[in-house]
């Protein structure tokens, strides 16, 4: 029931309370009344029928004696006796006395009030209102029979005014009928308020509570619970030859880093803001809900075809990059879009959701603030994707990783100084499955610090076996230094490996560096301290600052094979970016290794540059442990055809 039949309910049940009371009190008084009336008019015919002797001649219509008419003058000056009568046994009367005289009847008027009471032998009582000027506009009347010997002889009535007492009576019936009633409501509307109160507040409360059940709690903004429920109706509506839905999936860019530098407030205003911006961009038909974290979806029915969704995807990126100012700072984002049309790539809500996230995956991919549409080779691709997070969690689970080494060699030498690790998987058929299709989602399901302990733990049992002067180089993941302390790791398996610090090289992308510049450094300082070598892989691949080469520990830079490919096509200044990063390695006492060497012509170059260190296909591909002691045995034939002596007291191999 509402609660506005609920108030007019209370209403009416008020209103008889109330009516009901005054009622039951006007009841009360009135017969309050008539009894006094009628008791004090029997009185006053019992006090006349006591005090006149010659009741029973007047009756019989003789003139009364001198004492009673004394008497009729005495009791005809009080002011609340206005007449009264003698009547003869068969009821009719024979003397009337008012305020003006006492007399007796010339034609006698007969009264059936009078012959009831004698045929009753009891007085006969009753109170009228006045119907006209000879009478009070209250009054009560009395007929008394007088026996004697249990004979009647006459009836004796009198009229008393009662105006004034009625009027006492009604004031009083007033005032006791209005506190009556002023109570009974107070007593009533006190407990009614308290439940009208209480029901608002509960219907307040359930209404919140289906709110929430239905809204996201920071935004406002509906949940995917209710999204899939107004997707469906709004599906259900959709007409087989209409344009259909068009479903935006929305990802803030880097949203983590937001957090991190600004904190939950900052995170907690940013996506307010996204909300508000969908909502201006969106029209009032379109739905728009967050389905947790950074993620938003919005809805937008007759979207007029892919060409209208995507220019409407472009208002939505364009609206949302704007920069927003918190605490006095300039936040810039950015975000990522996926598109799914309905029915073309779904006919129900789950359906296109998912495709939609698939674009969103799509998206992210190829960059982000980007848009990109659903196409049926994403879902392939998503299989593909579960099959390998299935592959990568088994081999996580059951240590199915393999190692594989490729050789490092001295360029001026063309000595092995060590092997770098390098993490393979495989599938069930045997083939291999690339670290670079891997790695990334081993980092999306958080197992690259499992996975990188294990690879750590391996590299250096396997390296303990080598000659002594040869090293192993491990690449470290960003976000095995998110995971937890690196230095502990990289301790353990030095220890339970056997293995000299030094022997050990912990290779480490720019990409780390974009991020805590302080815990990281923290982090290397403590790796230091152990005694490895910190290497940076990939230098110039991407956007490598010289600052890190001086405020970071490195020992060692590792150039992006990138610069080999560049150097073989003679792409322009390649040879003089090579040479001029081996010169400030030289300067600030950093070795170098060169990546990605596959030919002669390349390999010429760098040992005219002087460049240190190399590794590449014309050195030696990856490898399986097993495989390593052919070319150790190899670099000792080298060496020993160039200084027997000195290569003999360095092989030490463990078969």
């Amino acid at each position: 029931m509402s609660i506005g039949r609920s108030v007019g309910l209370l209403a009416v049940m008020f209103g008889i309370l109330v009516g009901g009371t005054w009622v039951a009190v006007k009841v009360t008084t009135d017969h309050l009344l008539y009894q006094n009336a009628t008791s004090t008019a029997r009185r006053w015919a019992q006090y006349l029928t006591e005090n006149v002797n010659d009741l029973e001649q007047i009756a019989a219509g003789e003139q009364p004696s001198a004492a009673d008419m004394v008497f009729f003058q005495a009791i005809r000056r009080p002011s609340q006796v206005f007449r009264y009568e003698i009547f003869n046994r068969q009821g009719y009367s024979q003397l009337v006395a008012d305020r003006d005289k006492v007399t007796l009847v010339d034609v006698s008027e007969y009264s059936t009030e009078a012959a009831r009471s004698i045929d009753t032998g009891q007085p006969i009582v009753d109170a009228k209102e006045g119907a006209s000027s000879d009478f009070p506009s209250y009054f009560a009347q009395a007929y008394v029979p007088v026996l004697v010997d249990n004979r009647p002889i006459a009836i004796v009535a009198a009229y008393v005014d009662q105006t004034e007492q009625r009027d006492s009576f009604y004031h009083t019936f007033l005032i006791a009928a209005a506190s009556l009633c002023l109570l009974t409501g107070l007593s009533f509307a006190v407990p009614a308020f308290a439940w009208y109160r209480r029901t608002r507040e509960k219907q307040r409360a359930d209404r919140h509570i289906r709110f929430l059940a239905q809204h996201d709690a920071l935004t406002g903004l509906i949940n995917r619970g209710h999204l899939t429920e107004r997707m469906d109706g709004a599906l259900r509506l959709l007409a087989e030859d209409a344009v259909g839905l068009a479903v935006y999936f929305l990802d803030c860019d880097r949203f983590k880093q937001v957090n991190d530098t600004w904190g939950h407030d900052g995170g907690d205003f940013l996506l307010n803001t996204i909300a508000e911006r969908l909502r201006s961009v969106a029209s009032p038909c379109d739905l728009i809900a967050r389905l947790g974290g950074d993620e938003f979806v919005l809805v937008r029915s007759d979207v007029g075809g892919r060409d209208l969704a995507a220019a409407f995807a472009q208002r939505v990126v364009a609206a949302l990059a704007v920069p927003l100012r918190f605490k006095g700072h300039e936040i810039h984002i950015s975000v990522s879009v996926g598109v799914a049309l309905a029915p073309r790539d779904g006919q129900s809500p789950e359906r296109l959701l998912k495709s939609a996230d698939l674009a969103l995956y799509q998206a992210k991919a190829d960059g982000r603030n980007c848009v990109r549409f659903f196409e049926p080779r994403l879902d392939a691709e998503l299989m593909m994707r579960n099959e390998l997070e299935r592959t990568v969690r088994d081999a996580v689970l059951h240590n199915r990783f393999e190692l594989h080494y490729q050789p490092i060699f001295a360029i001026a030498t063309q000595r092995l100084i060590g092997f770098e690790a390098l993490v393979r998987l495989r599938k069930e058929d045997g083939t291999l499955i690339g670290p670079l299709t891997f790695i990334p989602i081993a980092e999306d399901m958080r197992l690259i610090d499992k996975i990188g302990a294990w690879v750590l733990r391996e590299a250096c049992g396997t390296a303990a076996k080598w000659p002594s002067h040869l090293t192993v180089a491990v690449n470290l993941s960003p976000a095995q230094f998110a995971a937890g302390s690196v230095r502990g790791i990289v301790a353990a398996a030095l220890e339970d490996a056997h293995l000299e610090p030094h022997r050990l090289e912990l290779e480490i992308t720019e990409t780390l560096l974009l991020g805590d510049t302080e815990s990281v450094m923290a982090e290397l300082l403590a790796l230091k301290a152990i005694g490895v070598a910190i290497v940076m892989d990939g230098f110039g691949k991407g956007c490598s600052s010289l600052s890190y080469l001086w405020r970071i520990p490195f020992n060692k830079i590792k150039i992006d094979q990138g610069f080999m490919k560049a150097f073989e096509h003679s792409e322009r200044d390649a040879e003089t970016v090579v040479k001029t990063i081996i010169e400030v390695g030289r300067v600030l006492n950093i070795q170098i290794t060169v990546e990605g060497v596959e030919t002669a012509n390349q390999a010429a170059f760098l040992d005219e540059a002087d460049g240190g260190h190399v590794q590449g296909f014309l050195f030696g591909r990856p490898m399986p442990a097993v495989e390593i002691a052919s070319v150790i045995r190899g670099d000792f034939h080298h060496a020993q055809a160039n200084s027997p002596g000195e290569s003999e007291s360095r092989l030490r191999l463990v078969k």
